[in-house]
C-alpha cells in the first residue's frame, strides 16, 4: 500500500493545527501511521483505494474537513489558459489518451517536490498499473515554447532523457536507461513512440517511459506543465488529483486546449459529479441511526458537497475523487465521519463453539506433506487473466468466470488452475538463488463450481520428471488417493514428459517438465517441473 511521508511543520502549516490534534485523529480517518521521526516526519500508510490522499496535501484537505476547520466541496478555479497541444493520429494506436493543465504561481520547498514525486509514483503505481493504464509528466513551463505537439516518433529520434547528460535514442533509452528497462515492454512492438514536443521541437516527455532533461523540476520551479497519457479515462482522473493537490499549495490552475480529431477537449475538467443518496439505505448499510441532515453533516466533513432533501441527500463528489464508484462508497466516508470510536461496545448475543471445516484439516495435512517434500507454501491472488492463464500456458480458455467491470487488464477471470501463479511467482523470485520448490492449496472456479486444488511446482538446473513423479507419488501414498496415470496431452507440458491422473474415471490432475514454450512466456531461463491435483472431490 502507498506509504506519505509527511512533515510535522509542513503538515501544521498546510492543515491550520496542532501536531498532537492531527496524530490524535489520523488514524480514524482510515490511515495507518507508521514509522515516526520524532522531530521530523511520520510516514502515513493509505489503503489502495484513496489515490486522492497519496500526498501530503491530499491529507492535508481531508484532515481540515475530518477536523472540522473547513467543511463542504473544495471549489477550484481554473483559468482560461492560452496553451494548445495538438494530437496528431500517428500516436492513436500507441498511448492515445492525453489530459493536460497547468498550474502557476508556484512556491517550492523540497518537503513540496518530495511531496509531488512520491504522488506522480504512486498514482503510476495505484491509478496506472505501472504506467500502462497512466504516466505522468511534470514540466518546468519556463524552459519551453508553447504551443506542444503529442505525437509517434520514429525510435531513432535522441534527446537528453531525465538526470542523464548525454543524448539517448528512445531505443537506445528502452534498453540502458533505468526507467526504459522497467517500463519499455508497455511499448514493445511498437513501431513509432509517443513524444511530446514544444514549438522549437525540444523533448519534454517520452511517455510512459522518462521526461526530457530540459524541463526538470527544481525549488526554483515556479510553473509546471502537466502531462497524463494513457488507455482510458482513468488519465483524467490522475490529472485532477495532482492538479488539486498543488493547488493546495498555492498553486493557480490553468486550462489547455487539447486539440485532437475527434473534438477538441478542455483540460482539466474539475466539475464535480452529481449524486442522491437515501438516509434509509445508509443507516441499514453501516448500522447508525442518522437523519439525513446528520448525513449530509457528516459528508460535508469528507469534503463532499451535501444538502439535505427530505429523506435523501444531494452530494456533490470531488473531482479529485477517483473511488466513488456507488452510493455505497460515500456511505463509508460518511461512518468515518460519524467515528466508529463512537459505536457502542456489546458482548454478542450467542456464544459458540468453533471447529476447523473438515477442507480445512485436509489442507492442515497436504500442507504438512509438501512442507516435508522440501517445499514453500505460497498464496497467490484469486483473480488472474487469460494471457497468463490459457495463452502462456498453452491452454485452451474454457470455463473460465469472467469478471464483469474489471479494474485491470490483469485481473480478468477467477482462476482455474493454480500452476500459472506459481510459475508467475518463480518470474518474479528469479533474482533468488535456486532450487526454488513452491506450491498453493486453495480454491479455483470452473464453470462457476468451486473446486479445491494443490499445485506444486520446482525450479532448477536438474529440474526433470523423475524429481515430480517423486513428489507425485509421496503425495498419492500420503493423502491415501488412489489414481490411475495415463500419458498427458496438457499442452503446457512437455510431450512425453507428462501424465494425466485419473480417478473414477475423470481426470483430477497432471504433472511433468513444463513445456519450453511456457517457459520462455514467464521468462524463466532454467528447467522447471510441476504438478496439480483437484483433492476436493476425493
Amino acid at each position: 500500500m502507498p506509504v506519505v511521508r509527511i512533515y510535522y511543520d509542513d503538515m501544521e502549516r498546510l492543515i491550520g493545527a496542532s501536531r498532537d490534534t492531527i496524530m490524535g485523529r489520523l488514524a480514524m480517518m482510515g490511515a495507518d501511521i507508521g514509522k515516526r521521526a520524532e522531530e521530523e516526519y511520520v510516514d502515513v500508510e493509505f489503503f489502495p483505494d484513496r489515490p486522492d490522499l497519496y500526498s501530503a496535501e491530499g491529507v492535508a484537505r481531508a484532515m481540515q474537513g475530518f477536523l472540522g476547520l473547513k467543511t463542504g466541496l473544495v471549489e477550484y478555479e481554473v483559468r482560461q489558459g492560452p496553451i494548445v497541444l495538438q494530437v496528431e493520429e500517428s500516436v492513436k494506436s500507441v498511448r492515445p489518451i492525453i489530459g493536460c493543465a497547468v498550474v502557476r504561481g508556484l512556491s517550492f520547498t523540497s518537503e513540496a517536490i518530495e511531496s509531488l514525486m512520491g504522488l506522480q509514483e504512486d498514482l503510476h503505481w495505484g491509478l496506472g498499473r505501472n504506467r500502462r493504464k497512466v504516466a505522468i509528466g511534470v514540466h518546468d513551463i519556463s524552459r519551453v515554447t508553447p504551443p506542444f505537439r503529442y505525437f509517434g516518433e520514429d525510435p531513432a529520434r535522441k534527446f537528453v532523457p531525465l538526470d542523464y547528460a548525454e543524448e539517448m535514442s528512445m531505443h537506445e533509452i528502452l534498453e540502458k536507461h533505468p526507467k526504459g528497462k522497467g517500463y519499455g515492454h508497455i511499448l514493445k512492438g511498437c513501431e513509432r513512440y509517443p513524444l511530446i514536443v514544444d514549438a522549437n521541437d525540444q523533448v519534454l516527455s517520452f511517455p510512459p517511459i522518462i521526461n526530457g532533461e530540459l524541463t526538470s523540476v527544481t525549488e526554483e520551479t515556479e510553473d509546471l506543465f502537466i502531462d497524463v497519457t494513457g488507455m482510458d479515462g482513468m488519465v483524467h482522473k490522475a490529472l485532477n488529483i495532482v492538479v488539486t493537490s498543488l493547488a493546495e499549495r498555492g498553486g493557480q490552475i490553468e486550462s489547455v486546449l487539447v486539440k485532437r480529431s475527434e473534438g477538441d477537449l478542455v483540460s482539466p475538467n474539475l466539475r464535480p459529479s452529481s449524486w442522491t443518496v437515501s438516509a434509509a439505505e445508509a443507516n441499514s448499510l453501516i448500522g447508525f441511526d442518522l437523519s439525513s441532515q446528520e448525513l449530509a453533516e457528516c459528508l460535508r466533513r469528507m469534503r463532499f458537497g451535501a444538502v439535505a432533501n427530505g429523506s435523501e441527500v444531494e452530494v456533490l463528489v470531488p473531482a479529485y475523487r477517483a473511488d466513488i464508484m456507488h452510493s455505497w462508497d460515500i456511505f463509508e466516508d460518511a461512518a468515518k465521519a460519524y467515528g466508529f470510536d463512537r459505536l457502542d461496545a456489546r458482548l454478542p448475543g450467542t456464544v459458540t463453539v468453533g471447529r476447523a471445516h473438515p477442507s480445512e484439516l485436509r489442507k492442515g495435512e497436504i500442507r504438512e506433506v509438501m512442507a516435508g517434500l522440501g517445499y514453500l507454501e505460497t498464496m497467490p491472488f484469486t483473480l488472474t487473466n487469460e494471457k497468463v492463464h490459457f495463452q502462456w500456458m498453452r491452454r485452451q480458455g474454457a470455463g473460465a468466470v469472467h469478471v464483469m467491470h474489471p479494474i485491470s487488464e490483469l485481473h480478468t477471470i477467477l482462476r482455474t488452475s493454480l500452476l500459472s501463479s506459481l510459475l508467475e511467482i518463480f518470474a518474479m523470485n528469479q533474482h533468488h538463488p535456486l532450487p526454488q520448490r513452491i506450491f498453493a492449496v486453495g480454491d479455483v472456479v470452473i464453470e462457476k463450481k468451486t473446486r479445491m486444488h494443490l499445485a506444486a511446482a520446482s525450479i532448477h538446473s536438474g529440474a526433470d520428471f523423475s524429481e515430480i513423479r517423486s513428489a507425485l507419488d509421496v503425495v498419492l501414498r500420503e493423502l491415501a488417493i488412489a489414481a490411475e496415470i495415463v500419458p498427458s496431452l496438457d499442452g503446457a507440458l512437455l510431450p512425453g514428459r507428462g501424465g494425466d491422473l485419473i480417478a473414477s474415471g475423470r481426470k483430477i490432475g497432471c504433472f511433468g517438465e513444463l513445456h519450453p514454450l511456457v517457459l520462455k512466456s514467464f521468462g524463466l531461463e532454467q528447467p522447471a517441473v510441476g504438478l496439480e491435483i483437484e483433492w476436493g472431490v476425493l
